[in-house]
């Protein structure tokens, strides 16, 4: 086998505790729906090079990891095996990792903290390509910081050279067989001090290389690190949505004349007047308008083809009908509607007093915010059928968004 990723996920965390999931570990801890977890393997299950991750858990966390494991994963090319149990300490849970993976035999290992969901693949490449080389690789940030040194009384002893000081991160990359025997070396010596798995390649005279890594990279260790990463994620989200999806516009004219009657039907309100619109149904010529103008945005047709005039079921039909059913077509599209702006034209009735109850009127039937809608009227200065009072016009004009 070529490599195989080991993660370490069997740390507690207490740190990275927030009180909603205050007994939560930090790699279960939940970043734009996601666990941290799931976050950190699916990277690697999804690099090319990577043929199987193995992940080594507290043995109090099975129930948290199968829940993390069934919801979350995004499945790659490469294979999740069972989890192992960690020992006490990071550097146990790293042998007994490596215990595992010896039934794979793999070339080469990747050794990552499961507290480091935003590595990448151009980290990981870099290591291995050092791997190649060396006996070992690992990913590091140059201090970019000056390095005070405290002496007993807490003040400054000295100021340290930075010029040649690194801060490790993981991925760390060895060529297997040589990490697990310094590994199998200092648990028979009793060492356990080593903080990295770097430092066991030193000590047992490994040649390690470094390579820079990310600043994206962090380990996520307090609650403020896993509500920044909560953030990044969901902007992460925002931004695939926006490129998979488009937008569109579309327009509607509806014309209605006037005949005997005692109210009006505009954009879902009743109007008191001394006549009324005459149609095949409520004769509501803003919401036909509206109507035809979503229809139209997702290459529907218009609502004559959907609602037929010579159809009798739709005799005096209430028009929120025809607008519902427009926006169902939209939603069943995984599409949604951003704005809705209509114009009503007409001598009479005044449409400023019922204004802001069209909006809500309109808003309430499509299942969107006051705010996202426009009504506005005006006159066509005495010319024409609606300046003779004849009758009403709507233009409308819709804008949605729709997956590509």
């Amino acid at each position: 086998m070529g490599v195989c990723a080991l993660i370490v996920a069997g740390g507690r965390g207490s740190r990275a505790r927030r009180e909603a999931q205050d007994c939560v570990p930090k790699q279960y801890v939940q970043l734009a729906g996601k666990a941290v977890l799931s976050r950190t393997i699916s990277v690697f299950l999804s690099h090319p090079a990577v043929s199987h991750v193995q992940v080594v858990i507290h043995k109090d966390d099975v129930a948290a990891y199968k829940t993390a494991i069934a919801r979350d994963i995004d499945v790659g090319n490469g294979v999740l095996l069972e989890p192992v149990f960690g020992g006490e300490d990071r550097q146990s849970s790293v042998r007994l990792g490596l215990e595992a993976l010896r039934k794979i035999a793999p070339d080469r290992v990747l050794i990552h903290d499961a507290a480091r969901p935003f590595v990448d693949f151009q980290t990981i490449d870099a290591v291995l390509s050092k791997v190649d080389l060396f006996d070992g690789a690992i990913c590091a940030l140059p201090v970019t910081d000056t390095l005070k040194a405290q002496g007993e009384d807490g003040l400054i002893k000295q100021t340290v050279d930075r010029s040649r000081l690194w801060r490790a991160q993981t991925p760390q990359g060895f060529h297997f067989n040589a990490i697990f025997e310094a590994h199998r070396k200092a648990f028979h010596e009793g060492i356990a001090l080593f903080t990295d798995d770097a430092s066991i390649a030193e000590w047992a005279g490994l040649k390690v290389a470094l390579v820079e890594g990310s600043s994206l990279n962090i380990k996520l260790t307090t609650v403020e690190d896993l509500e920044l990463a909560d953030q990044r994620f969901e902007q992460q989200i925002t931004s695939r949505e926006i490129m998979n999806f488009e937008m569109r516009v579309g327009s509607g004219y509806d014309v209605h004349k006037f005949g005997p009657g005692d109210h009006l039907w505009i954009c879902g309100v009743t109007i008191p007047h001394d006549k009324t619109l005459v149609g095949h149904s409520d004769a509501d010529v803003g919401l036909h308008a509206i109507t035809d103008a979503i229809l139209g945005s997702i290459g529907a047709g218009d609502i004559g083809l959907h609602f037929p005039p010579s159809d009798p079921q739709w005799k005096g039909a209430r028009s929120d009908v025809f607008l519902k059913h427009a926006n169902d077509l939209v939603t069943k599209r995984g599409g949604r509607l951003i704005n809705v702006d209509v114009t009503l034209i007409c001598e009479e009735p005044k449409i400023g007093p019922f204004r802001a109850e069209m909006c809500d009127a309109i808003a309430l039937m499509l299942g969107i915010e006051p705010e996202r809608i426009s009504v506005k009227a005006t006159t066509s200065e005495k010319l024409g059928f609606t300046g003779r009072g004849e009758g009403m016009a709507a233009m409308a004009c819709v804008s949605i968004r729709l997956p590509v």
